[in-house]
């Protein structure tokens, strides 16, 4: 779990042989040319975004809560994306206000609005969204045009105030609901209270006391609540609670009475049982249905709870203590940091599965399935395309004969994907890091994360944290080209030279920082490495001598200049042509660089410290954080945008283009090209196919113009 949601449970094939061809043929009777196409090559290609879309192809970044209006379209705050989003009935997500990437405070039309990690939604009976606002402390209001607007709360204010409107001061609003009245219920989270606003937009307090966490049953002010995340009204105006920090559900009568309904005070756990004597862990989202009952987000059990109108607590789906994103039947079923619960009038209930980034829909005899987004699927396993799994794939090269090798981050393995997509273990045991030369498994590495190949089948690869060069001869073995596995710059033969592919944070961490490390070769037999901390271009000769090419070790910048006199800033990506020139993906400077065999350094597309998204010619064009780059025989160059989702192509001349994905648009849309990608970290040409590595899996662009 990140450390960020952390803080707010606080607070509360198609494969390699696709072909796509259009209609009709050309005018001479002959087929058109094949048109390009993005596909899945292996891996699983879910986890967060913040893609439009039907069902599966929809993204989420950590959505929180989740409300349905009477037409049955639901209502999603896809908190880490800064936005709300609607899904149809039928099953398509749009964004209905705000612009995922885009963290503010800003009323206005649709995506000329601005939130600020919205946690709670709520709807009305003529079809307004109500939001909790939770860090610009605020409650906003979107009418069904799309027209957002602050009801009550003042942005970047927290406290605790009652009054109307902007008068009221709220501290971490979370939970909304909303009862047959036409009031709001909120859960305001730091504050430790229940707040209500009338639909004239008054606040009062309802229940607890400002500032004082507790547990204490009572009347208004005496109750006591601990961090309260969800809310939840029934028919006969009744406030259910998910008391997260006291692992308790709490109920509110119309007469303001606060009694505990279930759970175990400062008691957490997973037993089902009547009331007290049952136990959550850290709920954080309740929903009450026609009959009674009452549906439980229970966070930190993975779990969702029912509790009968008796008080029978009973789990409907998941299994405690153990997180996955699998749909299936009751127990079978896997969440991963359910955040919010709805009902319908069929006793469906919907759960905001926030760490997978996904809505899912359990039916009245206990059914799981998945209604929208993908989630994150990673592992180490070998096989063909879909099948495979990876755990955050960096670096990827091709061979001659088209053969792609991937480095295999967090497995700490060296991957071999044949043309038709099978997957092999090369080199490194999965979960097994360390530092051994040998053959095949024997082999150790340690966070590798860049791959090249040369014309005698060797695959090099960057060890990040290692920080060292090592080989793969075409029988498997591994050696160590280069690195004794101390932290420098130091040149020389590969016995005494040292690199800078990670970094200590600070004097006296132990741990390292390492970054996606680009290495290449070229028809002579040097290897080329982008030395990331050290902000230089190194190169190592088939001797294995190793030297600066271009840049000053510890010396971060950007200037153009031959050798020593060039600076950049925290390189990721290296590559060449077959003119000797070297291409680099200078991360920091949001800028492509080239290098000519002669050693001049200059600045082929993009403006140093001026990050964006932007086609043109040279330093017309915009990167973000470009990560990697490759060459194709024409002399085009690719790069992994990585910060906009895209790839870009640049020809000789320094033109840009966008040929991959949708610049801040974040998820996997296979088919005709744009698509939409998810940051790509690493980029391979082989003839007329581009690879890309994606979270956990691998695209391919097949008949690339």
């Amino acid at each position: 779990m990140t450390e960020r949601l952390k803080t707010l449970l606080l607070l509360l094939l198609v494969g390699a042989g696709i072909t796509a061809c259009g209609g009709g043929g050309g005018g001479d009777g002959t087929a058109p040319p094949p048109q390009p196409q993005l596909a899945l090559f292996a891996g699983h290609l879910g986890g967060p975004g913040s893609a439009d879309g039907t069902g599966t192809v929809a993204r989420f970044y950590r959505p929180s809560g989740i409300a349905m209006d009477s037409a049955g379209n639901f209502y999603v705050a896809d908190s880490f994306n800064n936005t709300i989003r609607r899904i149809a009935a039928a099953g398509g997500v749009t964004t209905l206000a705000g612009s995922a990437g885009l963290v503010g405070n800003a009323d206005g039309l649709g995506a000329a609005a601005r939130f600020a990690d919205p946690i709670g939604i709520t709807m009305d009976s003529p079809g307004n969204v109500y939001v909790a606002d939770t860090f610009n402390q605020t409650i906003r209001q979107i009418t069904p045009a799309g027209l957002v607007r602050t009801l009550a709360g003042k942005a970047g204010t927290a406290g605790s105030a009652d009054g109307l409107g902007a008068e009221a001061r709220f501290s971490n609003p979370a939970g909304m609901a909303t009862d047959s009245l036409g009031n709001f219920y909120v859960a305001d989270t730091s504050n430790h209270t229940i707040r209500r606003i009338s639909p004239a937009g008054l606040v009062l307090t309802l229940a607890g006391k400002a500032g004082t966490a507790g547990s204490a049953d009572g009347i208004g002010i005496e109750a006591r609540f601990n961090r309260p995340g969800g809310v939840a009204a029934d028919s006969a105006g009744n406030v259910y609670v998910a008391d997260a920090g006291n692992h308790t559900i709490r109920k509110i009568t119309a007469a303001g009475v606060v009694s505990t309904l279930a759970g175990g005070t400062a008691s957490p756990g997973s037993a089902d049982g009547p009331g007290t004597a049952a136990r959550f862990n850290v709920p954080t989202g309740v929903a009450v249905d026609g009959v009674g009952n009452v549906y439980v987000a229970d966070s930190n059990n993975n779990t969702i709870r029912r509790i009968t109108a008796a008080g029978l607590v009973s789990s409907l789906a998941g299994k405690a203590g153990s997180s996955g994103s699998n749909d299936g039947n009751g127990a079978e079923a896997r969440f991963f940091g359910p955040w919010s619960v709805a009902t319908d009038r069929l006793g469906n209930v919907y759960v905001a599965d926030s760490v997978n980034d996904t809505v899912r829909r359990i039916t009245p005899a206990g059914v799981v399935t998945t209604l929208a987004g993908t989630a994150d699927v990673h592992g180490s396993a070998d096989g063909l395309g879909a099948a495979a799994r990876f755990w955050s794939p960096r670096g990827i090269a091709s061979d001659t004969i088209g053969n792609t090798y991937v480095a295999d981050h967090f497995n700490s393995t060296i991957r071999k994907i044949s043309r038709e997509g099978t997957v092999a273990t090369l080199a490194g045991a999965a979960g097994s890091f360390g530092y051994a030369d040998g053959s095949g498994m024997q082999a150790r590495f340690d966070l590798p994360s860049g791959v090249a190949a040369d014309r005698a089948g060797n695959v090099y690869v960057a060890d990040s944290r290692n920080n060292r060069i090592r080989r793969i001869n075409p029988a498997g073995v591994v050696s160590t080209l280069a690195g004794t596995g101390a932290l420098g710059g130091a040149d020389g033969d590969g016995t005494t030279a040292t690199f800078g592919l990670c970094y200590r944070p600070s004097a006296t961490s132990e741990a390292l920082a390492c970054a996606s490390t680009g290495i290449a070769t070229d028809d002579a037999g040097n290897v080329y490495v982008a030395d990331t901390y050290n902000h230089t271009i190194r190169k190592i000769t088939p001797a294995g001598i190793v030297s600066t090419l271009a840049g000053t070790a510890k010396s971060a910048g950007s200037a153009d200049g031959i050798g020593a006199e060039a600076r950049f800033n925290t390189p990721n990506g290296v590559s060449t042509d077959s003119a000797g020139n070297v291409y680099v993906a200078d991360t920091r400077n949001h800028t492509i660089r080239k290098i000519n065999p002669a050693g001049a350094v200059s600045t082929l597309a993009g403006t140093a410290g001026s990050p964006g998204s932007a086609d043109g010619l040279g330093a017309e064009a915009r990167f973000s954080s470009p990560r990697s780059v490759a060459t194709d025989s024409a002399g085009n160059l690719y790069v992994a945008d990585t910060g906009n989702s895209t790839v870009r192509r640049t020809t000789p001349a320094g033109s840009v283009t966008t040929i991959v994905g949708v610049a801040g648009v974040v998820g996997f849309t296979p088919g005709a090209l744009p698509g939409v990608l998810a940051s790509p970290q690493g980029i391979a040409i082989s003839g007329n196919r581009l690879y890309i590595t994606l979270y956990n899996g691998l695209a391919t662009v097949i008949n690339l113009p």
